[in-house]
């Protein structure tokens, strides 16, 4: 299909306004259901979303949903998140050369020198590491050294929030390779984080990975109430760093002290 930049930008926001907003959930653990109980529906949407992006030119695609990464509407930043993994995931099973290019774009989009902040990129790096085992086993290392002060150390909170959250995006689908990597190591530091939202999104993290040496600290966190909204499964899950601590020190609760 001949389509140019601006039609294929115009043809994406329709299909992503046609999904509709994001509902925000009450936190009530890793398994909160939407209050309409439509996600399967919502998620079938996003789907068909991808399906039909995926019959466009691949480029144009990639630089439009680049380009909502930094917006400031929350669904479509989301949203672009979330399609960048499959259609990323897709392009390297035929042109594993073309979908490192994107990695490294999003790599270097948190560097100084490129000029940019960076919003979004270690979400959609997860997200693309969560869809593609070849692209894992090559990058989940690169995502942890952005927690590493010896590494590519973001040191900017508000992508320290987004690292987070990317911790545990890849630890429900690959945590042998964060473990491989230490990632439960790096991420212990971050319980101590000034930003509620690193804070929580951290123990999170940690309890997915089912990291006993983070029991005390987790404790610790029970009582603190500063509000944390994050994305999960087209919702953003509105909760407390407290929330978060618990629902780890749960996941925890089933393996040895």
């Amino acid at each position: 299909m001949s389509m140019g930049l601006r039609a294929i930008k115009k043809r994406v926001l329709e299909l992503l306004a046609g999904i509709g907003p994001l509902p925000e959930v009450e936190f009530t653990g890793d398994k909160p259901e939407l209050a309409d109980g439509r996600e399967g529906e919502v998620e079938a949407r996003l789907a068909g979303v991808v399906a039909e992006l995926a019959q466009l030119p691949r480029p144009q695609v990639l630089k439009v949903l680049f380009s909502l990464l930094c917006h400031n509407d929350p669904a479509l930043r989301w949203r672009a998140v979330s399609l960048m993994g499959p259609l990323v995931a897709d392009l390297a099973e035929y042109d594993m050369e073309a979908a490192r290019v994107v990695m490294r774009r999003l790599m270097w989009s948190l560097n100084d020198e490129s000029g940019g902040i960076g919003w979004g990129a270690p979400e959609a790096m997860a997200e693309c590491l969560a869809h593609h085992s070849g692209l894992a086993e090559e990058y989940t290392h690169i995502l942890v050294s952005f927690m590493r002060e010896d590494g590519f150390f973001l040191e900017y909170p508000p992508l320290q929030r987004g690292l987070m959250w990317a911790m545990g995006r890849l630890a429900m689908v690959r945590p042998h390779l964060l473990e491989q990597k230490n990632a439960q190591t790096y991420l212990l530091s971050y319980l101590d984080s000034p930003d509620p939202t690193v804070r929580g999104l951290a123990a999170r993290a940690l309890g997915i990975l089912q990291v006993a040496a983070a029991r005390q600290r987790l404790s610790t966190l029970q009582g603190q109430r500063e509000s944390v909204v994050f994305y999960c499964r087209e919702r953003l899950l509105v909760g407390t760093v407290g929330d978060l601590a618990a629902a780890a020190l749960l996941r925890l609760s089933s393996i040895a002290p």
